[in-house]
């Protein structure tokens, strides 16, 4: 039997420690004795790139936001689709998952973080949307926030106001008109559906296998275009 290898630590700003793992060919993220993401469960990570730029189909010069770097799926998935023109900012909050990036899973990233198409912020995902919404950079077609396991703000309680009202009126603000906020989660969470509904955006709500090959557990996203109307939202 192959042992799981403990390959690194890193700590959460203002929040607890992460733990970098290696089991045979496969690496995983832990935060206490939750498996938070594995190599080998990719397939609604990658959906969380794809289907919101399939819905955007025909916009030029794409902008997005990816919150939460992870293993990188997203945005791999995203340069694949996206043209030379794109642009994709990447928040990243924990410093060592960027080490373990360009280290012991630089096999993985592939070169993604170095693509001439991707900026890279060292920061909250909440504080590169609130500079957007304010006009301080380029507001995004596409916000892509992968930042937790969900509205339930496991791993950090700060990221609370990300899922708040308050925070979720500050996003529309970010996003271009048409521009389309897609959330991941672990599970269905029927609180978090209607406080998007209440706070002005039109959704729907996917299920998507954890697994490339369409297998194991599913997993939630939301697709939110702000607006009243179910024409609002692309690709529906």
């Amino acid at each position: 039997m192959i042992a799981r290898e403990h390959l690194g630590t890193a700590r959460i700003p203002g929040g607890d420690e992460l733990k970098l793992y290696r089991h045979d060919r496969d690496f995983m993220i832990v935060l206490g004795h939750n498996e938070l993401m594995s190599t080998r469960k990719s397939g609604s990570e990658v959906a969380l790139a794809s289907m919101p730029i399939d819905r955007l189909k025909g916009r030029k010069a794409l902008r997005l936001l990816i919150g939460g770097y992870g293993m990188g799926f997203t945005l791999r998935a995203a340069l694949e689709k996206l043209r030379p023109d794109a642009r994709i900012t990447v928040a990243e909050l924990v410093p060592g998952i960027i080490d373990w990036a360009r280290g012991p899973m630089a096999e993985v990233a592939a070169g993604c973080l170095d693509d001439p198409r991707v900026t890279l912020v060292m920061e909250d995902v909440a504080d590169t949307i609130l500079t957007a919404a304010a006009g301080g950079i380029p507001r995004f077609d596409a916000i892509l926030l992968d930042v937790d396991n969900g509205p339930d703000g496991l791993v950090r309680e700060a990221n609370d106001r990300i899922y708040s009202a308050k925070g979720l009126r500050q996003t529309k603000n970010a996003l271009t008109p048409g521009g389309i906020l897609a959330i991941w989660s672990a599970a269905p969470d029927t609180v978090f559906s209607n406080r998007l509904k209440k706070n002005g955006y039109v959704v729907d709500e996917q299920k998507v296998a954890a697994r490339s090959n369409g297998k194991g557990p599913k997993h939630v996203i939301w697709f939110a275009v702000p607006g009243q109307a179910e024409s609002a939202l692309p690709g529906t």
